[in-house]
C-alpha cells in the first residue's frame, strides 16, 4: 500500500476550520456593508494579469508568482506571460484605464479578493491572503477631501469588527520628500532613502539612523531620526510648516497643508482624535504613492505591524493611459488580521455551523412533519438543519451542542397530538412548548 500524501497545506496558505471561517465571513460582511454605505461600488479583476502589467508600477519581481503549464507540447514553451496579482491596486489602474469611458468620475470602487505574494511565510505574512480595498479615482484631478474619507471608513469598520483599540497613522510623501531634499539628499537618492525610512519599525530607529548615514552626516541623520516619529500635537507640528514650509521647499509647504487639511476634515467625519496619529516616519514602501499615506496598528497586537494601509497617488495609470487618473485608496489585510487573532484566541469560534436550529428526529413516523417544520423555518430565513442520521436523542443533542447550534426542536407523540413542538435552548437549558403555526414567530422574536 502506497504512503498517503500529506494533508498539511503549503506554508503561507492559510485555511480555517468552519467556526473560524464563519467569523471570517462575518468580518467580510461587515467590511462589504460599510464600503457600500460610503458609496463604493464592487468590482472584481482577474486573479491573473500579464507579467508586464504587474511590474509596471514598482512590483517586486521576487514576490510575483508567474504561471506556467506543467507540460508543454512538442516545440512549445511551458512558460507564459501570465502571473498572479500581488495586490489589487495595479490591476485597478489597468481596469480604470480600460473602462474610463464607461465609468463615472470620481469613481469609487471596492474589491475583496485573494492576492498572492512570494514572501517568506511567517506570523502575519502569507503567500495567499485576502485584501479588502477601496479607492476613489478622479479624472485629471481629485479633491483632497477624499483623503479624509479613507480613515473615516476604516474607523467605522474596525469599531464594528470589535478587534480592540487601534491607531491610524498618517503622513504625506510630498512633505517628507521635500524635507529630505532640504537636507541636501539628491533627488535620485530619495526613493532609496524612503525605503530606509520605511523599515524603521522593523529594524528600529537606531539602525535606521545608521542606514541614513550613508546619505547624510551622522549628526544630521541622528536629528532626522528624532524628527521621523509620532507627533503629540499634530496640528501644532504642521502649522509652522504649512505657513513657513515654502521657504524651506515647495513640497514641504504643500505637503504640510495637505495633511493638515486632511486631519481637520477627518474630525468632521466624526473620527475621534485618539484614533488618528501624525507620524512623520510613515512613508509606505511602494513607489507610486505621492501624497497622503496611511498605516494602521492594533494596540493589543503591535507585533503585527500595519494591518491596513494605503495612500494618494497622482499618476498610477500612466503606464496604461495618457489621461491623468489621480486617486487615493486604502487596503485592509484581512487574512493578516484574522489568522493572527484566531491564534491568539481573540474570537469565539465554537459555532461551526451557521444553523440556529436543529430539528431532531424522534420518531420515523413523523418524518414528514420534521421535513415540513424544517422547510417552514428555512422559508422564513431561519438557518435550520434536520438530523437525518440514525441515532438516539442524546446523540442528536450532542451533535447540536458540538456545532454550536443553540436551539433544538423536539416533536414526539405527545407534541404531535397537540400540533405543537418542544423548543429547547441548549445555552440556558430552558424549554417551551410552541404551536407549529407559531414557530416562526417564536424564533423571529428571539
Amino acid at each position: 500500500m502506497s504512503k498517503p500524501q500529506s494533508t498539511k497545506p503549503l506554508s503561507g496558505f492559510p485555511e480555517y476550520l468552519p467556526g473560524e471561517q464563519i467569523v471570517f465571513n462575518r468580518m467580510i460582511s461587515i467590511i462589504r456593508s460599510n464600503f457600500e454605505l460610503y458609496g463604493f461600488a464592487p468590482i472584481e479583476t482577474p486573479a491573473v494579469e500579464r507579467r508586464q502589467t504587474l511590474t509596471s508600477k514598482g512590483g517586486d519581481e521576487k514576490e510575483i508568482y508567474a504561471l506556467q503549464r506543467l507540460h508543454a507540447g512538442e516545440d512549445e514553451d511551458a512558460s507564459t506571460e501570465m502571473a498572479l496579482h500581488f495586490d489589487l491596486t495595479v490591476p485597478l489602474a489597468r481596469y480604470v484605464s480600460m473602462h474610463q469611458n464607461d465609468l463615472t468620475f470620481p469613481f469609487k470602487r471596492y474589491q475583496i479578493q485573494k492576492v498572492w505574494r512570494g514572501e517568506r511565510p511567517q506570523a502575519g505574512r502569507y503567500r495567499e491572503f485576502y485584501q479588502c480595498d477601496i479607492d476613489i479615482i478622479g479624472r485629471e484631478k481629485l479633491s483632497i477631501e477624499n483623503d479624509a474619507e479613507m480613515p473615516a471608513v476604516i474607523y467605522k469598520i474596525f469599531r464594528e469588527m470589535e478587534i480592540g483599540e487601534f491607531t491610524i497613522s498618517m503622513n504625506n510623501r510630498k512633505f517628507i520628500t521635500g524635507y529630505l531634499q532640504s537636507l541636501g539628499i539628491k533627488t535620485s537618492d530619495i526613493p532609496e532613502v524612503l525605503h530606509v525610512i520605511d523599515k524603521r519599525d522593523k529594524v528600529g530607529i537606531q539602525q535606521m539612523v545608521t542606514d541614513l548615514s550613508a546619505y547624510l552626516s551622522k549628526e544630521v541623520a541622528q536629528d532626522l531620526g528624532k524628527f521621523l516619529v509620532p507627533q503629540q500635537d499634530p496640528e501644532k507640528a504642521l502649522e509652522f510648516f504649512a505657513t513657513k514650509g515654502d521657504e524651506i521647499n515647495d513640497l514641504v509647504g504643500q505637503g504640510a497643508r495637505e495633511i493638515l487639511a486632511t486631519l481637520r476634515s477627518i474630525k468632521k467625519h466624526g473620527v475621534p482624535a485618539a484614533y488618528i496619529m501624525l507620524d512623520l516616519g510613515i512613508v509606505r514602501g511602494l513607489d507610486y504613492y505621492t501624497g497622503t499615506v496611511y498605516e494602521t496598528q492594533l494596540a493589543m497586537y503591535p507585533e503585527l505591524g500595519s494591518v491596513c494601509s494605503g495612500g494618494r497617488y497622482e499618476n498610477l495609470a500612466s503606464t496604461f493611459s495618457n489621461t491623468a487618473l489621480p486617486g487615493v485608496g486604502i487596503s485592509i489585510g484581512l487574512s493578516r488580521i484574522m489568522t493572527y487573532l484566531f491564534d491568539q484566541g481573540a474570537f469565539e469560534t465554537k459555532n461551526s455551523s451557521p444553523s440556529h436550529v436543529l430539528v431532531t428526529t424522534m420518531d420515523d413516523t413523523f418524518i414528514e412533519d420534521y421535513r415540513s417544520i424544517t422547510a417552514l423555518l428555512r422559508n422564513n430565513f431561519i438557518p435550520t438543519e434536520m438530523y437525518a442520521e440514525e441515532g438516539k436523542f442524546e446523540k442528536q443533542l450532542k451533535y447540536a451542542h458540538s456545532k454550536g447550534i443553540r436551539h433544538v426542536i423536539i416533536m414526539g407523540e405527545d407534541e404531535k397530538k397537540e400540533d405543537k413542538v418542544l423548543i429547547k435552548d441548549l445555552e440556558s437549558g430552558q424549554q417551551q412548548q410552541v404551536k407549529i403555526s407559531e414557530i416562526t414567530t417564536y424564533f423571529l422574536e428571539k
